[in-house]
């Protein structure tokens, strides 16, 4: 299965996240031009994915909508290469043989896909990279299961970087880029996107339950961690990618409290923390105006809003 898949059916996505605790499942409805995003469903169901996934499709219509799930962080890996000077039909081949000798399993065991990585005008001449999407066939073949016997019709395994340039896209200003910031069980998630393609993916080490400590100390230590991570990140960005001028550093929303501010007192770019109301039609589930909430749904919506022509 590929990660990048096109798929024909019903207008709009149906996304099922395996999560360490149940499963959340969303869906957004597309609108006309300028309108928000219309989120359709929204339900977290407890339990083993194997025992509750099969009743997420049920509720959320799977039968009726093209259905993609997401990878966990330490699922996969995402690596930039230059792009071998192949056909494109070829590409993919050509970068499991490049990947070789950088993955941490053998690429024969691995399922790849490419991303282009965009180049500007004003790059003239710079080799053009991709990133590289790995995964051991041992991973996706039981998730691939797990949907057959659940009798949902999987079409997209999708990655949390891309469902999160979905999110960011919506946020960039004209001509510039966005930076954004989420967390979760398997760590933070560092993107940047500029006309609507991923240029960065960085994973931290640092999870939502560290951010949600009520020790001070070991709170702030955190905070730390994150800004060197982030003041490293983007400045090797900005010497890479200098026709890029990112805006903004977005939060994506959760319950964690003082990152913000933290981030602001110490980085050169102003920090915000995410609403999905901005961005979202939530008057169907509003349940979502709850920050932890949201945090649950926050990747599962934006594989979501990928779209039938970029799938």
């Amino acid at each position: 299965m590929r990660f990048f898949k096109k798929a024909r059916k019903k207008d709009g996505w149906l996304t099922i996240a395996v999560q360490r605790d149940g499963v959340a499942a969303a869906s957004i409805k597309p609108v006309s031009e300028g309108g928000k995003p219309f989120v359709r469903f929204a339900r977290f169901l407890p339990g083993q994915p194997d025992t509750v996934l099969e009743q997420a499709g049920r509720e959320g219509q799977a039968n009726a909508y093209r259905c993609a799930t997401l990878l966990g962080g330490g699922e996969y890996q995402v690596i930039s290469v230059e792009a071998p000077n192949v056909p494109k039909e070829e590409m993919r081949t050509a970068i499991q043989w490049r990947l070789k000798d950088m993955l941490d399993f053998p690429a024969s065991d691995a399922t790849v896909d490419v991303l282009e990585i965009p180049l500007d005008g004003a790059a003239q001449g710079r080799p053009q990279s991709v990133f590289a999407i790995a995964a051991r066939n041992s991973v996706i073949r039981p998730r691939q299961k797990l949907f057959l016997d659940a009798k949902v019709d999987l079409r997209v395994i999708d990655i949390p970087e891309m469902a999160q340039r979905n999110i960011s896209a919506l946020l960039e200003p004209e001509g510039r880029g966005v930076a954004m910031l989420s967390f979760g069980e398997d760590g933070g998630l560092l993107t940047v996107s500029y006309r609507g393609e991923l240029y960065l993916s960085r994973r931290f080490d640092v999870t939502l339950e560290q951010l949600l400590e009520p020790d001070h100390e070991r709170k702030h230590a955190s905070f730390d961690r994150i800004t060197l991570e982030l003041q490293r990140s983007l400045d090797h960005f900005e010497r890479q990618f200098s026709f890029i001028s990112v805006s903004k550093l977005v939060l994506a929303p959760s319950s964690v409290t003082g990152l913000d501010e933290y981030l602001s007192s110490n980085l050169y770019m102003p920090v915000e923390t995410l609403d999905l109301d901005t961005v979202f039609d939530l008057q169907r589930v509003p349940e979502l105006a709850d920050k932890a909430v949201q945090q649950r749904f926050f990747l599962a919506l934006g594989a979501a809003l990928r779209a039938v022509e970029a799938a």
